[in-house]
């Protein structure tokens, strides 16, 4: 094999790893909605999204592997990160941790809060990006009296976590349809192939309804989310999307500081190599030119 072959087989497989993307968590079946990534690159949104977790998040979660120092690569300076960040620490080069003590986490949630670090990037699926399952989660909240902490999430059904945010987004229901084939005793007295479908409802106060039809023709199975208008919140719709749009900029920015920075060199890293490529075969093609 020449020098050509060897430098195409080691860019053929380097594109093959810069195309894959790790598969971490396992989804479910509420669709992702798609994060406006051109977020990671606005500096006004990744301190917004600083603000609103040190604000909503560090009070419960921690990011010890994120140095508040590192907020200078988003444009602040020690003296704003003192006076409007630095809650839960002395000096602006300690981790941002949270001031919850793991009984009180135990007693109230159920277990300690995760670490948030590098969330984003744990959080990535076959079905999306972590920032997109962050962006999702952090909207899909409804009012659920069933629940111990008087709400659930669409997306992740049951969870421990509160709606920390709802005095921005407001309160709001949803309707929850589950269809299955008929099964057990209740198949026996429908017609074969039916259906039953059972729509639970929980409105904007968290009360829960049920009602059950059956349905006599194919369907498909499955249960869908079909969350209401949120009402009473200090942001408009179009607003809280933005917010948490910011705070998931930020979440995503500290799973990996780096990111901007190395995607900018990788397109010079890139053109380097194209460059390379042609003088490489250039000089092939000189040193073998005489030898057939």
């Amino acid at each position: 094999m020449n020098i050509v072959s060897r430098l195409a087989a080691k860019l053929a497989f380097g594109a093959l790893l810069l195309a894959q993307h790790p598969v971490y968590a396992a989804g479910s079946d509420y669709p992702l909605d798609r994060f406006p990534e051109a977020k990671l690159t606005e500096q006004a949104a990744l301190q917004e999204g600083a603000k609103l977790f040190v604000n909503y998040c560090l009070g419960c979660h921690s990011a010890q592997y994120m140095r508040y120092n590192r907020l200078r690569d988003i444009g602040l300076t020690d003296d704003q990160i003192k006076r409007n960040l630095l809650f839960t620490a002395d000096k602006v080069g300690e981790g941002m941790k949270n001031p919850m003590r793991v009984e009180d986490a135990k007693s109230w949630f159920g277990g300690q809060p995760p670490d948030l670090s590098v969330i984003a990037r744990a959080r990535s699926s076959h079905a999306g990006t972590g920032s997109d399952w962050l962006y999702t989660y952090l909207r899909a909240y409804y009012r659920d009296s069933t629940r111990p902490t008087g709400w659930n999430n669409a997306l992740f059904h049951n969870v421990g976590m509160p709606n920390v945010l709802w005095e921005l987004q407001g309160s709001r229901g949803v309707v929850i349809e589950d269809v299955h084939a008929a099964k057990g005793e209740a198949a026996k007295a429908l017609p074969k192939g039916s259906f039953v479908k059972t729509s639970v409802r929980f409105d904007e106060s968290g009360l829960r309804s049920e009602a059950q039809e059956t349905l006599a023709g194919p369907a498909k199975e499955g249960k869908q989310f079909m969350l209401g208008k949120a009402q009473g919140g200090n942001l408009s719709a179009a607003q809280f999307d933005d917010a948490m749009a910011n705070l998931t900029a930020y979440i995503t920015y500290m799973s990996d500081p780096t990111a901007i920075e190395r995607r900018r060199l990788g397109v010079w890293v890139m053109l380097y190599l194209c460059v390379f490529f042609a003088l490489a075969w250039w000089l092939n093609k000189t040193y073998w030119k005489d030898i057939k």
